[in-house]
């Protein structure tokens, strides 16, 4: 066994595909430090800069002090607290579902509905870009699993043409590598034609999207009930940890009594869910928030169009710089990191071979002056650009 995972270390070596790890000595901020050195961060999903909020970090300290740091069991047994009862209502309601259900992590969460409501006469009908989780979710599931071109309507219209007990077409709201938006007032006509389902994943429009921050249905002006399965992260723009599931109670409580990512783990503490919670209340209190990040996203994608930088069409706070090659991605990522800007390289197996990418990340606290000093080095760096 050894050997062999020696070797396939090396060959990912070689490849200039091995992921390091960066070690945060400070909080999760749009100025971060590492190794005792300061870098302004276009790498973090904390796109409305809550997780550095002083409401967030107050709300902390009042309900360790009252819950303690853990939550000692499942959900199930005794882990299940009035924090979290209160965070599942509250999402419930902001929605506008029936319910909604607490998962650890987003992961946690795609895996749990997928492997526990569908069966070998399922099909399932995913999008090429997915997440990770819906992908691997997919696979563990009992259900036949189809992928269709990335935002092919056409694609998926074929693959929708089979016989089958339940279909479900399962697609991001807002594509975590490419920043780009499924088309889903188009995606759900399709499934309400051929009688199918749809589940969205919506980590990154959640609390960032449309006109109150409920995500990538609001953005469309679709009602949320048209989807079937509902999933958000709150680890992103809520600025806390974990994640939750929301739909009809049927569906809700199915996941309670089969999901078994959601039966046989530690509840996230209630502290985190109180968190969340406020985190929750500043995305409705706070709406000017959403709005230094638009301002933000345009700011900078005005400077990269004068620029002419190799941008992927995007109009989310996730701006991908396309530069092909893993080892030129890595070299500007390196070049940038000299220059006091955090922005990870993204290779294979993450995207796509010959699509590595610098991912770059816009938060609500960036100012014109940090989004200035990037263009500024990303432009001195695009001759490495093949």
């Amino acid at each position: 066994m050894w050997n062999k995972l020696e070797s396939r270390l090396k060959q990912r070596q070689a490849q200039d595909l091995i992921r390091q790890r960066l070690t945060l000595e400070s909080g999760q901020d749009t100025e971060v430090s590492v190794n005792a050195t300061h870098y302004v961060n276009f790498s973090s999903n904390d796109y409305l800069g809550l997780a550095s909020h002083p409401k967030m970090a107050e709300t902390m300290i009042s309900a360790v002090k009252r819950y303690g740091p853990g939550s000692g069991a499942s959900h199930l047994v005794v882990g299940h607290s009035k924090e979290h009862n209160l965070l599942e209502e509250e999402l419930a309601e902001f929605v506008g579902t029936e319910r909604a259900v607490l998962f650890s992590s987003g992961f946690m969460a795609n895996y749990g509905v997928l492997t526990s409501l569908f069966d070998r006469k399922d099909l399932l009908v995913q999008d090429k870009l997915n997440h990770a989780s819906l992908i691997d979710g997919g696979r563990a599931s009992e259900a036949k699993m189809l992928r269709y071109a990335h935002n092919d309507l056409n694609s998926l219209q074929r693959q929708l043409k089979h016989q089958v007990d339940t279909k479900i077409i399962v697609t991001d709201g807002v594509f975590s590598m490419d920043g780009d938006l499924a088309p889903l007032p188009e995606i759900l006509s399709l499934a309400e034609s051929s009688q199918s389902q749809l589940m969205v994943d919506d980590a990154h429009g959640f609390g960032v999207l449309g006109e109150s921050g409920k995500g990538s249905l609001e953005y469309f002006e679709l009602e949320q009930g048209r989807v079937d399965i509902y999933m958000a992260t709150l680890g992103k723009a809520i600025g806390g940890y974990g994640a939750f599931v929301a739909g009809k109670s049927t569906l809700i409580e199915a996941l309670i009594q089969f999901a078994r990512s959601y039966i046989y783990t530690t509840a996230i503490p209630p502290v985190v869910a109180a968190v969340n919670r406020e985190g929750l209340r500043l995305v409705q209190s706070e709406p000017e928030l959403r709005q230094n990040l638009q301002d933000n996203i345009q700011y900078f994608k005005q400077l990269a169009e004068e620029a002419r930088l190799p941008l992927m069409p995007s109009d989310t706070a996730i701006q991908p710089l396309m530069v092909k090659k893993s080892d030129a991605a890595i070299r500007i990522s390196q070049s940038l990191r000299d220059r006091g800007l955090l922005v990870v390289a993204i290779r294979p197996p993450t995207v796509p071979e010959n699509t590595a990418r610098l991912r770059i990340t816009l938060t609500a606290n960036h100012t014109k002056a940090h989004i200035e000093q990037l263009i500024e080095a990303i432009k001195d760096n695009i001759q490495v650009i093949p």
